[in-house]
């Protein structure tokens, strides 16, 4: 290949790389990768290229970013990526339809031919592995990829990979309650500048909310102890997630205390899912690991977002109806 164009196109991608690191406007991580996928595409004189995270909480792996294909997610014991995870160790093969541990799936389904692969493991500050780098179809020469020089052409994006992932982990850590797996508070108001606010600033669209609080949560605690009421905590929230879409947000406000935000939804639709989920949860029973069945109810303050008003006024707003159910008897929704 051309090294003057190698070169030059190296330097395209750093500083749109560069650039879209610096924009505060950035909605998340996806392009940062994209553009780092590219390249190692780049650099490694390859057809396509891929970059894997290693979610060890669900056991998979999945592409952050891909050149020329989908998202795509698979069991972390699969795979040339899973292999190389495992045993920590960069994967060459030359030959992919005679590589037992080689998914064809992709190809038959898109009619691609896979010819050679390179995946190497890529770490974190600490050594650990987080994902994978993967570039297929070396262009040029015999089509085969070097382990050796290769993999040292692909060194300096896998480095700038990892550092960048691990980032998108911690931010993602911080985001996230640690019991219960929602987003926290934290996460709630960064959701809000990236995503609501968009909805806030467009008329024709609406955005509700309502804050909801488990009854006499403390005597849980006090009857049953707080291991139980920490799976109460984890009960509730399934409950609530398996009644959010994608394009609302579930949020555990601090306590016993959660918040649902539902883009274009009006008060009465609100209120009404509201409702079914206090329902859901006044028929459910959570059985703890420690063989209590214990069943439990919730109250609900529901309120339409108001643009005049700050994020804070808003939740206020709804808090305040939350306390009105709770003071007329619980278990019950307020509007």
């Amino acid at each position: 290949m051309n090294a003057e164009k190698t070169l030059s196109d190296i330097f395209s991608v750093s500083d749109e790389l560069y650039r879209t690191m610096s924009c505060a406007a950035e909605t998340d991580h996806s392009s940062i990768f994209m553009q780092l996928t590219e390249l190692g595409r780049i650099l490694t004189e390859s057809d396509r290229a891929s970059f894997w995270k290693w979610d060890k909480h669900s056991h998979t792996l999945w592409t952050t970013a891909a050149t020329g294909t989908d998202r795509i997610t698979i069991p972390d014991t699969t795979g040339l990526v899973g292999k190389s995870l495992s045993q920590g160790r960069v994967i060459v093969t030359n030959d992919p339809y005679h590589d037992p541990d080689f998914n064809q799936a992709v190809d038959k389904a898109t009619g691609y031919v896979t010819r050679s692969i390179l995946t190497m493991p890529v770490a974190n500050i600490n050594g650990e592995y987080i994902g994978a780098y993967q570039v297929i179809n070396k262009l040029g020469g015999d089509g085969k990829y070097d382990e050796a020089e290769d993999c040292r052409r692909l060194s300096l994006a896998a480095m700038i990979c990892g550092l960048a992932l691990e980032s998108d982990v911690f931010l993602e850590e911080s985001h996230t309650d640690k019991l219960t797996k929602l987003r926290n508070r934290m996460g709630f108001f960064h959701d809000f500048d990236r995503k609501y606010n968009a909805v806030i600033r467009d008329p024709k669209r609406m955005l509700s909310l309502f804050i909801c609080d488990i009854d006499k949560f403390k005597s849980v605690n006090d009857t049953y102890g707080h291991n139980a009421g920490d799976e109460v905590l984890q009960h509730v929230a399934g409950i609530l997630t398996e009644n959010c879409r994608p394009v609302d947000g579930i949020y555990r406000w601090g306590g016993e205390e959660f918040i649902m935000i539902m883009t274009d939804m009006d008060m009465a639709g609100a209120a009404e899912k509201a409702e079914d989920i206090r329902k859901k949860i006044e028929a459910a029973v959570c059985d703890t690991s420690e063989g209590f069945s214990i069943r439990h109810t919730m109250s609900f303050g529901v309120t339409a977002f108001d643009p005049e008003k700050t994020i804070e006024e808003n939740i206020s707003t709804a808090d305040q109806k939350l306390y009105t159910a709770k003071e007329t008897g619980r278990n019950r929704v307020v509007v």
